[in-house]
């Protein structure tokens, strides 16, 4: 699944835009992340499965992680997603043996070019851009808690690998820099998380996200 071609050269490859008009739904890896709210998002919209949370929603129609970080996500689960039939994305060309790496277009904002996408540091924005690419209307964030549980959990899975805690602080300045660009585009986000701290999108429940 090589993104690129042209000997040498890298010519990344652009999103289709294959879902225009309709409700995304990105579901992030938050722990409160429940697998009745997964659930309730299949057949009901379109589904981006934003790193482990594909672990709850293996039928989803895209699975985004960046791979350009500490946990080497691709690295470790890529062998094993041979039998996902969705769409793959990633901004690190060490992915592109399982991915289509997208070009890394800086930090904040929304990158409009589908071939490449802005990071927020973090695969949970990118997920939002992404979505935009592939013609979302309506975005619906689920398990982008973006702060850990009470009890000191950062996802529904536990803790990664690699120990490192994320820096939630500093991602959740980042999805303000959106608000903005996707207003423009006519491109509304509504945060259905059980928990979360972030606070610049509409907040609702996912009854009324999906009715």
């Amino acid at each position: 699944m090589t993104p690129y071609s042209g000997g040498n050269i890298q010519i990344p490859v652009p999103v289709p835009r294959l879902w225009p008009g309709e409700t995304v739904v990105c579901i992030g890896s938050g722990p409160s992340l429940s697998a009745d709210d997964v659930e309730y998002c299949r057949g009901r919209s379109r589904v981006i499965a934003v790193k482990d949370a594909i672990r709850m929603a293996p039928w989803a129609d895209a699975l985004y992680a960046c791979g350009a970080d500490q946990s080497q996500w691709w690295q470790r689960h890529g062998p094993g997603l041979k039998d996902f039939a969705g769409r793959r994305y990633a901004l690190d060309l060490a992915a592109a043996a399982w991915a289509t790496v997208l070009r890394n277009t800086g930090i904040s904002g929304l990158e409009t070019d589908p071939s490449g996408l802005r990071t927020g540091r973090n695969s949970g924005y990118q997920a939002i851009n992404l979505a935009v690419h592939l013609g979302a209307a309506v975005i619906v964030l689920l398990g982008y808690d973006m702060q850990p549980a009470s009890d000191g959990t950062d996802h529904f899975f536990g803790d990664h690998p690699h120990g490192v805690k994320p820096p939630f602080r500093e991602f959740r300045p980042f999805y303000e820099t959106l608000v903005e660009p996707l207003d423009e585009i006519g491109v509304r986000v509504m945060n259905a998380s059980r928990v979360t701290a972030l606070e610049c999108f509409q907040r609702c429940s996912l009854d009324e996200a999906l009715a």
